[in-house]
């Protein structure tokens, strides 16, 4: 018969070994029973982590705050069979703060928190540099280096080259003619030249086309420069392309403020 010792060593070592450290960035919570909330993060190693944080709706949460969306935690958890569970979470950028004081700033937040849960899984791939990007995004967001619709197009086009799917605004996505090009195809995956136009292709302006291109190099000078119009134009194609390649829509976006 084991003893009770050797069972509490069972269960400590069986705790342990399911124990790991995670560095992530809070996408969306939920709320479960009373006082605790379902996490979904995005790590930098470990892909898209679901989690349970016990007890954080309580006023007496040691770490409620630090789990609130848009925050960057480094947090240590423990494995379970549906949920993990987070027993430890350190801020690393409080960037949840200087992005809900502003509506701006917060409903281009929401749209990149959603796409990004969109675009990455549990399984790991890719979860660096999409981790990277979204916290880049935020962290930019939160100090209003720039106007949150330029931040929001520009993570968007980022995102989706590092998820595969990168565009092209200059030479022709279909054949490779060099640009710029005066159509705009999202199947096809960006500007076309005339010979590859398919039917019901768009026709932007060139200062849009310039703008897209801005966005997804980091020409900031450029972006920032850009005028009402371009910014609009170029927000629709965006907005085209992505819902083409996720096919589905991104609700968060609707809610976007735009000039």
């Amino acid at each position: 018969m084991r003893s009770k010792g050797c069972e509490n060593r069972s269960v400590s070592s069986s705790f342990a070994s399911r124990t790991y450290r995670a560095e992530g960035v809070v996408l969306r919570t939920y709320k479960l029973g009373e006082a605790d909330r379902i996490i979904v993060f995005l790590t930098r190693d470990h892909g898209q982590v679901r989690a349970v944080a016990k007890g954080v709706r309580r006023t007496s949460s040691k770490f409620g705050s630090r789990l609130e969306p848009y925050m960057t935690v480094d947090l240590q958890l423990v494995a379970g069979r549906n949920l993990d569970v987070v027993t430890q979470a350190q801020t690393k950028g409080a960037y949840g703060h200087g992005i809900a004081a502003d509506y701006g700033r917060y409903t281009a937040a929401a749209a990149i928190a959603e796409t990004a849960e969109r675009l990455t899984d549990a399984d790991g791939e890719s979860s660096g540099a999409q981790y990277n990007l979204i916290v880049g995004a935020l962290s930019a967001l939160s100090r209003g280096l720039h106007a949150p619709e330029l931040i929001l197009d520009s993570y968007l086009l980022r995102a989706l080259a590092t998820a595969g799917w990168a565009p092209s605004f200059t030479d022709c996505a279909r054949c490779g003619t060099p640009g710029p090009h005066t159509a705009f195809s999202a199947p096809l995956g960006g500007g076309v030249c005339p010979d590859c136009r398919p039917p019901g292709a768009a026709s932007p302006a060139p200062e849009s086309m310039e703008l897209l291109a801005a966005l997804l190099s980091g020409n900031w000078g450029t972006a920032d420069a850009s005028s009402p119009q371009s910014r609009r134009e170029a927000a629709g194609l965006v907005a085209s392309y992505l819902q083409w390649h996720l096919e589905r829509v991104v609700k968060s976006l609707k809610l976007v403020e735009r000039q």
